[in-house]
């Protein structure tokens, strides 16, 4: 077998390879060989049929399949030959494909870049520094009991905060518009869910009271037809609730999973999930410091064929989780291109770190990470158990700590400093940047 190689691009490959006339007859007679045992040709018993018999009826095919098989394993041979790592499948182009003669063809693709991950001492980490105080707990209780506020009927004006069922019917220029009318629904005053002014005109309504109010819709509105126009509202308010915070009681903690233990150990189980969220928080941070730290040290050429390939895992990825009478491939590519571009840059640097420092999950990780995750069911010890007898799941808690090991390692050599910070802060999520 005779192979050359030419270089077209930084990673794209053109190889030549040449199959010996020799081993594709071969190929093609082991084939017929195949056929003859079990060919059903009238007037002859089955394994009795004459070779040329076999070979004017099934040659064709059997050196089709025989050159097939023989592009797919040449290849794999000649790549590995001239120690070369395809990004994905090759384009073939035959050369020479005639009976009797050398196979040639051609095989265009792409190949994994070579490259030493460096800049570990540029990288600047700030790493947050924060726990969890009582005024911290005593906020997320009181959260807590707002996200479980009960609103109660009263014979008052309506105030801010309160809980209005209301009838309503908008007009544009007298006419009623789609979308501008409900019957019978909730709106808690100050809540913004209706367009500026609509809720601050009826703080100070009575049930069974009417009022015709004129908000103007935003410049910016996402119904162009609607967007900087003004209309009329003729709302009728049938009912005024106001909020109730529930009491911090056995009925309460019941809501949460939590029986018997009384407030302290309420508090006990919110401090324990804050805890959790906070190194969470704090990890994912840094995390993102240091993937950020690899990209910017570390520009690599990416293959072609591994943006395609991560462009259509989100593309699925958005369809299911968003829904919609919608085929993924009918998404615009370009909606996906920079995270897939992020997400494959980064699968390679962290994979060129894991083997410069000839990185292994740590077992010991594992099983941490494990009873952490746990940690946040009723029953941890099954979960655990779950676990351990799911491949793919411990498969990718492995993936999860080698990355975390990857971090470890870049940590030790960039440039880190600790900031203390509240909890708030700390589990506050970082706002991405303006779009250009």
């Amino acid at each position: 077998m005779q192979v050359s190689v030419e270089n077209t691009s930084a990673l794209e490959r053109r190889m030549t390879v040449g199959v010996p006339v020799e081993r594709i007859e071969t190929e093609v007679n082991k084939r017929l060989q195949q056929t003859a045992r079990r060919a059903k040709v009238p007037g002859f018993r089955p394994g009795k049929v004459p070779m040329s018999v076999i070979r004017q009826r099934y040659e064709d095919a059997a050196r089709q399949e025989a050159l097939s098989d023989l592009i797919q394993s040449t290849f794999y041979e000649a790549v590995v030959e001239q120690k070369l790592n395809p990004a994905g499948a090759p384009a073939v182009e035959p050369k020479s494909f005639e009976k009797g003669k050398d196979l040639e063809y051609v095989a265009t693709f792409e190949v994994f870049p070579e490259f030493q991950v460096t800049g570990f001492e540029s990288i600047a980490i700030e790493r947050l520094q924060a726990e969890v105080v009582d005024a911290d707990l005593d906020n997320m209780l009181e959260i807590l009991r707002k996200q479980n506020t009960r609103f109660e009927a009263v014979e008052r004006a309506a105030e801010d905060g309160d809980q209005l069922n209301i009838d309503f019917e908008g007009k544009i220029d007298g006419e009623v518009f789609a979308g501008g009318s409900a019957k019978a629904t909730q709106l808690v005053l100050g809540s913004g869910r209706m367009i500026p002014g609509f809720e601050d005109a009826l703080v100070g309504a009575k049930a069974g009271e009417a009022r015709v109010i004129n908000p103007t819709f935003p410049a910016d509105y996402q119904n162009l037809d609607l967007a900087g126009k003004t209309a009329e509202f003729n709302v009728t308010v049938n009912s005024v609730s106001a909020p109730q915070l529930p009491e911090l009681n056995e009925e309460f903690f019941a809501l949460f999973g939590i029986k018997e233990s009384g407030l302290e150990g309420f508090r006990a189980e919110v401090r324990k999930n804050m805890e959790r969220e906070l190194r969470q928080a704090i990890t994912s941070k840094v995390k993102n410091q240091v993937m950020d730290g690899l990209l910017a040290a570390n520009p690599i050429e990416v293959p072609k064929a591994l943006l395609t390939n991560e462009v259509n895992r989100l593309r699925v990825q958005a369809v299911q989780q968003f829904g919609g009478n919608i085929k993924p491939e009918q998404l615009p590519a370009e909606l996906f291109e920079e995270q897939a571009k992020r997400r494959v840059v980064l699968g390679l640097i962290v994979a060129e770190v894991v083997k410069q420092f000839e990185l292994k999950p740590n077992e010991d990780r594992v099983r941490e990470m494990i009873k952490e995750m746990a940690s946040a069911y009723q029953e941890p010890e099954q979960v655990v158990a779950w676990y351990y007898k799911n491949d793919q799941q411990m498969s990718e808690v492995r993936s999860v700590v080698l990355e975390e090991q990857v971090v470890d390692t870049v940590l030790q050599k960039a440039n880190v400093t600790d900031k203390a910070v509240s909890y708030e802060e700390a589990v506050k999520p970082v706002e991405a940047p303006p779009a250009a």
